[in-house]
């Protein structure tokens, strides 16, 4: 078999994950990225090209004479990055336009899941100021206003405080005409990725975010904070329940749509306490920072699998899964997630990576060399510690061990990832 060529495009420390699972299968022989970041520069060749920017993307994988096109963000994908390179003859894991809806419209989504029996929280759109009351009336604090926007997870307020969400729900109205008034579902949270095409799907091994920036869950929502796979709230029992209640119900819902859904469908689960499961929400790409964990448990080639989704294909597909646990720590760049400062200069202990004995890796995302070479960070989330190990336990302890090495004016990180399996 020839060995492929691969453009993976985004720029944060998903893509990074993605790029080094790539770069790692005996099936590839290039891995382009576009934008990338100062982490896939190492592994692989980036080209300057947003990752809004469809028709430079579809040119630069013509060009380039891609195999398969791996797509990151949402972003593109619900501006029809896809489908382009779809009528382009190129490869594409990720969905069409229309199956992107599930994640670009989160009320789409809803009544989606509605419709399907899908079970999910009860909803109120609302959109108009005269409505507030009443809806907040119908829930029981704590309160969930969410804007139907791509807000990359951060578009949420979740409070007990009946002034603030009012005026979330205020201000929501204000800019988009129309606001989600969310029932609160309690219980743990957790995440699958799910493999999926018209011929069938794979789950990966089920995760768990953490997205608020503070220690114990506190504080604002973020992109992410850090993650670890496998969870263990997700047993096998809660497993079947997801795969019977949500998955499947989906999955036959898709593939009976004239166009053709295939790439990752992110599952968000809450999972109360009888062991229930509920959808929070759906994306339509992986997970950040759940890929960074989840990639590396993947045994078998990687290549193979995406493309097989790509191709319609994963149905007769049977990936493997290592027995290790894999555990990682977002560093985030002071001020973030409102204001993060960019431009300053990081130091990594190289020893502490060699030390890691490839147990512990870096994935980048907000990073980029200098001319000169310096590296430097250059978003909010700017880079991550994963550890990978036989327990969980030994997984946390490379992550942060590795995190010990990394040196960033006023940056901050959790020092409580995994707190809830360990």
């Amino acid at each position: 078999m020839a060995e492929a060529t691969v453009l993976v495009v985004g720029g944060g420390g998903r893509e990074h994950a993605l790029t080094m699972g790539l770069v790692a299968s005996p099936s590839v022989g290039e891995v382009h990225v576009a934008p990338g970041n100062a982490g896939t520069s190492l592994v692989a060749t980036n080209h300057p090209f947003s990752a809004g920017d469809v028709e430079s993307l579809v040119g630069l994988a013509q060009s380039l004479g891609c195999d398969l096109v791996v797509v990151g963000p949402e972003g593109p994908l619900v501006d029809g990055l896809a489908d382009k390179l779809t009528a382009a003859g190129i490869p594409c894991f990720g969905p069409h336009a229309e199956g992107a809806q599930l994640e670009g419209s989160k009320l789409y989504a809803k009544q989606t899941m509605q419709n399907l029996g899908i079970p999910t929280a009860g909803i109120h759109n609302i959109n108009s100021p005269s409505q507030i009351d009443s809806a907040l009336d119908d829930f029981a604090p704590p309160w969930v206003v969410k804007r139907d926007v791509l807000a990359g997870g951060k578009g949420v307020v979740v409070t007990s405080d009946r002034k603030e969400a009012s005026q979330a729900l205020s201000d929501g109205l204000q800019a988009d005409g129309f606001v989600l008034l969310e029932e609160f579902l309690s219980g743990e949270e957790a995440s699958m990725l799910i493999m999926l095409d018209e011929s069938g799907w794979v789950a990966l091994p089920a995760s768990q975010d953490h997205k608020r920036v503070g220690e114990g869950d506190t504080g604002p929502n973020t992109g992410g904070m850090g993650a670890y796979a496998p969870a263990p709230v997700v047993t096998d029992e809660v497993r079947e329940k997801v795969y019977s209640r949500i998955v499947e119900p989906m999955h036959t819902w898709l593939r009976s749509q004239d166009s053709l859904y295939r790439g990752c469908l992110y599952v968000g689960l809450m999972i109360d306490e009888s062991g229930d499961p509920y959808v929070v929400e759906y994306n339509v790409r992986f997970g950040d920072p759940e890929t960074q964990v989840t990639i590396p448990l993947i045994s078998s080639d990687l290549y193979e699998l995406l493309f097989s989704v790509a191709s319609g294909e994963v149905g007769s597909h049977s990936p493997e899964f290592t027995d290790s646990s894999a555990l990682t720590v977002v560093l985030a760049a002071e001020g973030y997630p409102d204001s993060p400062r960019k431009g300053l200069p990081i130091s990594i202990d190289v020893a502490m990576i060699a030390n890691a004995d490839g147990g512990a890796f870096i994935h980048h995302a907000g990073t980029k060399h200098e001319i000169g070479g310096e590296l430097v960070s250059s978003g909010g989330r700017v880079l991550a510690c994963t550890g990978i190990g036989p327990n969980l336990d030994e997984a946390r302890n490379l992550a942060y061990s590795l995190m010990d090495g990394i040196i960033l004016e006023g940056s901050h990180y959790r020092s409580d990832i995994g707190f809830r399996a360990l």
